[in-house]
Formats: structure tokens, C-alpha cells, sequence
């Protein structure tokens, strides 16, 4: 009997995983009394009928903070992990070298600017106030990289920069970027739909830099970058890499996440 190529066996296990992960996350999701993340290629509901931003405001964004501030240890169990995700993600053993090689990288235009920024420091919300915690998984197959951060932000900060990451689907849609070690790029930047019930307010984008790697041959960056508030937290999901970068990783990761954030603050608020 003919043996599948080792390319094929593991493009079908990342399959798998991936419609695992999905599951996964809808089914945390439904446990938890929450409306389930839509499939993919699934249309949203109308606009009509998504609450308002001051509908689903936490209390603390209203009356200010009245909830305790999370620990590190909680934060901690917050974090995806490589379980989640299963096989072939594991724990990262070093920071994806595309960091620095491609990504480290300017533009004349200052949105353009301020989101290169951004991607390369992964703080969009600026650095947290108080306790923090991340996580950084490699997909072994592909040698793209996840990270997930959460932190502390007041919820105006959050809000504005939110906003802002949604303006740039069209103000930087394309633009021509330098780098410190791979030349001149080009740049794609695209709106990322993630599920409407991943926390209290969301914008993700997908960007893609063109040109040659820092070894001189022809390459192509993908990274997701999902930002998220949970009440007075926020969530950092970045997913990027040279090979192929699944958004549909990024979109349930981003639901899970944001589940098991509110979850523990939950169980934090039911503890004082």
C-alpha cells in the first residue's frame, strides 16, 4: 500500500486540530452561557442586532473599576495553551526570527508607521498597568508562531485604539514599507472578522509584507493581529509566520481566549 507523503499526514493532522480547536471553542463557549462562535464562512447576524458598545460595557467601564484587579496566577490560567490547539503546536522555544529579520520594518505614512509598530512590539494598547501575562506556542509544520497576551488597560484606552485599528483596513491598505534586514515590502492590510461574542469589543487585522526574506530569497510574511477587551482587561492574540497562517486558528483562539479570560474574572468576582 502507498504511503501519503509526510507533507499530506501533516496537513491533514493540522486540519484536524484545527476543526478540533473550533469545536473546542464553541463548546467552552455554550458551557458557559454564551452565545457560540459562528463557523467559518458563516454570515454574522445584522448589525441591528449587536448590542451597543454601552450595552455590553462592563460595570466598571461605566462606574469605574469595582471589580478586583486579576493576579498573575490568575491571568496565568487565562492563557490558551498548546493543548488547546493540539498537534503539531508547542510551547515556542524562541522568539520567531521573522521578528527582527522582516517585521522590524518603518513607512512614511504615520498610520502606516504606527502599525508596523505595533505588530513588531505587539502592544497596541500600550504597555498593561499591573499584572501581565503571555504565552508563545510554534506550529512545528508551518514555522508560524502564536502569542497571546493579557494585560490591565483602562477601557477608554482600549476603546480609542480599538477604533483605530479598524480605520486601517483603508488607510493603509496598501504601502510600501522598509526593513532593517529584508529591504523594501510590500504591504497588504486587511480587515480579520472575528466572532461578534468574543469579549465586550474586538478589531483584528491580517497583514501581509511582500518581498525577499532576510536570506535575500523571495518570502512572504502573513501575521493576525486580534486585539480584544474583556472588561477591564485586554487581549493581544498575534499569529504570523512565513508558512501558511490559518486566520480561522486566529479567530478561535481569539473566542477561546476571551471565554477563558471572563471566566476567571468571573470566578475572581465570586471569590472576594
Amino acid at each position: 500500500m502507498t504511503r501519503a507523503p509526510a507533507r499530506a499526514r501533516t496537513f491533514v493532522a493540522s486540519a484536524l486540530s484545527v476543526t478540533v480547536l473550533l469545536i473546542t471553542a464553541a463548546c467552552v463557549a455554550y458551557e458557559r452561557e454564551v452565545p457560540r462562535a459562528l463557523p467559518q464562512g458563516v454570515p454574522e447576524p445584522p448589525a441591528a442586532t449587536t448590542p451597543s458598545p454601552s450595552a455590553t460595557a462592563s460595570p466598571s467601564a461605566v462606574t469605574g473599576r469595582s471589580t478586583p484587579v486579576l493576579n498573575d496566577e490568575q491571568l496565568e490560567a487565562a492563557l490558551i495553551t498548546e493543548a488547546d490547539l493540539g498537534p503539531p503546536w508547542a510551547a515556542a522555544q524562541a522568539p520567531a526570527l521573522w521578528r527582527d529579520g522582516t517585521l522590524k520594518a518603518t513607512a512614511d505614512d504615520g498610520d502606516c508607521r504606527r502599525l508596523l509598530e505595533v505588530l513588531y512590539t505587539e502592544e497596541p494598547f500600550g504597555v498593561p498597568a499591573g499584572p501581565r501575562a503571555s504565552v508563545t506556542l510554534d506550529d512545528t509544520a508551518e514555522g508560524t508562531q502564536l502569542r497571546e497576551q493579557i494585560g490591565a488597560h483602562g477601557p477608554e484606552d482600549v476603546e480609542r485604539a480599538l477604533e483605530w485599528l479598524r480605520t486601517l483596513p483603508e488607510r493603509c491598505e496598501r504601502f510600501r514599507a522598509k526593513t532593517a534586514r529584508s529591504g523594501a515590502q510590500d504591504v497588504e492590510v486587511t480587515e480579520l472578522p472575528l466572532p461578534d461574542t468574543a469579549g465586550d469589543a474586538r478589531a483584528a487585522l491580517r497583514v501581509t509584507l511582500t518581498g525577499r526574506g532576510p536570506d535575500g530569497a523571495p518570502a512572504r510574511l502573513t501575521v493576525d493581529l486580534a486585539a480584544i477587551r474583556v472588561g477591564e482587561d485586554a487581549i493581544v492574540l498575534t499569529n504570523g509566520g512565513f508558512g501558511e497562517v490559518r486566520a480561522e486558528v486566529t479567530q478561535a483562539m481569539a473566542q477561546l481566549g476571551a471565554d477563558r479570560l471572563a471566566e476567571v474574572a468571573r470566578q475572581g468576582r465570586l471569590r472576594v
